[in-house]
């Protein structure tokens, strides 16, 4: 599990694609690996990836097919920035939401504007993820635990404070810019709750 406060900005070192995946390695000299064990899990632009390889300033880790499909990892490429995240632990608080780093899809940026000093960001969600998201509720985009403004249709609308553009890679969105997306965790057990009851 993971709070989506980012921790770090990273880069990908290196991608080496293969057959139904691909393995990356990440590098950053702002997040202490000390405490990281191979096997651990470390968010990658919100997607939970596990640990193979741990350097001082770099950790590598698989990608599945399966992973490549649902997000933007396909996309990136050597040198692309990346926000990264270690997992939670049990005596560490919670600032942000409970974000499990399984990437439900990929959402796309319609408008960006600035308001004050905010930065306004219109994102357009897929059909089969509207139901999970509400106005006040929590989404997470790429690794990111942001607040609903608004939805309209498949449309919502985030705030984004200066700090936070400039501690995720968040500030490097324009419209038309893929993210990837993951709903309330909450939202989608009680959906599974509730169609079991029915059944």
């Amino acid at each position: 599990m993971f709070t989506g406060i980012i921790q770090a900005i990273g880069q990908i070192k290196t991608k080496v694609a293969y057959d139904k995946g691909a393995v990356f390695s990440f590098s950053t000299t702002d997040l202490d690996f000390s405490d990281v064990a191979i096997g651990d899990s470390i968010a990658v632009n919100g997607v939970c990836l596990t640990a193979i390889e741990i350097g001082q300033d770099f950790f590598k880790a698989d990608v599945s097919q399966e992973t490549l499909d649902c997000s933007i990892f396909a996309q990136l490429g050597q040198g692309s920035q990346v926000n990264l995240e270690k997992a939670l632990r049990l005596n560490q608080g919670i600032d942000g939401h409970l974000v499990s780093g399984h990437v439900d899809g990929i959402a796309q940026v319609s408008e960006r504007y600035n308001e004050g000093e905010s930065t306004r960001f219109k994102i357009s969600a897929p059909d089969n993820l509207v139901k999970y998201i509400a106005r006040k509720g929590s989404v997470c985009i790429n690794g990111v635990s942001l607040t609903v403004n608004s939805i309209v249709d498949n449309i919502f609308d985030l705030n984004i404070v200066p700090h936070t553009l400039t501690a995720t890679t968040l500030g490097e969105l324009q419209v038309d810019s893929q993210v990837n997306l993951e709903v309330d965790i909450i939202a989608r057990h009680l959906e599974q709750l509730l169609t079991s009851k029915q059944s």
